[in-house]
């Protein structure tokens, strides 16, 4: 299995969205390295940068589902870097 390093830029402009999209984060935690926000109150948007090393699927699903979330962008930037690992079963 290849897994790859990328940064999902998430813009919330309903803050209504804001418990499903830390549920769809939750289901994905195990792939994330790291994660920040900025609360930009004066344009009342929120932006979050998430890091995470996981297969292709598994980033273009979390990417997928955040996107769905009404008014929520996501943007997904992958690294070059990819490591084999092999898989359990």
């Amino acid at each position: 299995m290849e897994l790859r390093i990328a940064a999902v830029t998430i813009i919330v402009e309903q803050i209504e969205s804001a418990q499903q999209l830390n549920q769809i984060l939750s289901e994905y935690g195990q792939y994330m390295i790291g994660r920040f926000g900025i609360p930009y109150r004066e344009r009342g948007v929120n932006i979050i940068c998430v890091v995470v090393e996981a297969p292709q699927d598994k980033i273009s699903a979390l990417s997928g589902k955040i996107g769905r979330l009404p008014g929520v962008t996501a943007k997904t930037t992958y690294s070059n870097v990819i490591t084999k690992q092999e898989e359990t079963t």
